[in-house]
This record gives C-alpha cells, structure tokens and sequence, in this order.
C-alpha cells in the first residue's frame, strides 16, 4: 500500500505559517544540540555528548517534517539534488580553501577538522551523483539557463526571473541577487 504524500499539506492554510516556523526552529534546534554535543565532547562529558547528538538526530528529523508539510522543497526533488550535488562538489574546494585561511591564521586545530568537512563535502557531491545516475535523472542543462548561487555553488535550471523576489537559495538561504548567470568555461 502505498503511503499518502503529507507534501504541502499546510500550504495555503491557516496552518502554513505554523510549520515553517516549526521547520526553522527545528532546525536552529538540530544546531544547537551538535553544538552542545561537541562542547560536552570538549569537556569530556561524553554520555550527555551522546544524548545531545541523539537529541539533534530527533530536531533534524522534524524539521524535515515539517518542511514536508509546508511544501518547502519541490515533490519532485530530483532538480533540487541535481543543483544540490553541484554545491556538495563545489563545496569541498571552497572549504579547502577557508581551512588555509584558519591555518594561516595559526587555527590548525580548526583547519584540520575543516579539511575533513570538505572531504565529507565531496562525497556528498559524489554520493548525489550517483543517486542521479542511478535513477537516470540528471538534467541536460544544454540551451537552458543556468545560476549559480554565489555563495554556496548550489544551480538553478530556469528562469530564474520568474521566482518572485523573496526567493532564497534552498541550500544557504542567500536571496536570488546573489545568484550569477553561468557561463560555459
């Protein structure tokens, strides 16, 4: 049996505005609770590092949630991860290049676990690219327009005009005049 989608299912209602709220404090809660677990991992305090961990695994969940329910990322998301596989593979040079900077500054300790993000960051690129092959739903950009966010490398396919103005990147957040036309190299 095949399970009834809750995707949008506040969209337009009185409920709306509840969810997304929900879904930013979830995730601001997700932040929170790593950032705590990391601080009691500091402080040796490793059985309250894991309930915290445990904690930001559960907010990340409901944020999720309610992301679903609002509507906040296209039911057919596999435009959405074709531009989020770019900003994955983006990303690991990007954040090689600020752990070089934190190491210049004499933050090795900090460029050192940057370093490993960026590794992590790049196969996340390589994981999104092979879910795309795997379900044959890379996109043929060719004669389409394209942008690219100029923060965090994330592309959207269309018209980007089109968007109304509050548009954000789904990755970072950054509004659409940070985006760039791409230009073929």
């Amino acid at each position: 049996m095949e399970q009834k989608s809750l995707h949008g299912l506040v969209k337009g209602t009185a409920m709306e505005k509840m969810a997304e709220m929900m879904a930013l404090g979830e995730a601001k809660g997700t932040m929170m609770y790593y950032a705590l677990a990391r601080l009691a991992r500091e402080q040796g305090i490793d059985d309250a590092a894991e309930i915290f961990s445990e904690a930001a695994n559960q907010e990340a969940n409901h944020a999720g949630f309610y992301a679903v329910l609002n509507g906040m990322y296209p039911k057919d998301f596999w435009g959405l991860v074709n531009g989020l596989q770019k900003a994955e593979a983006a990303g690991e040079t990007a954040l090689k290049k600020q752990a070089e900077r934190m190491r210049e500054a004499g933050m090795d300790a900090a460029a050192e676990e940057m370093e490993l993000f960026a590794e992590q960051e790049g196969h996340h690129g390589a994981i999104l690219q092979a879910l795309l092959d795997k379900y044959g739903k890379n996109i043929d950009t060719t004669g389409k327009k394209v942008y690219v966010c100029g923060c965090c490398g994330f592309e959207y396919v269309g018209d980007l005009d089109a968007e109304p103005d509050d548009y954000v990147c789904p990755v970072c957040g950054m509004p659409k005049k940070v985006f760039r036309a791409k230009t073929d190299k």
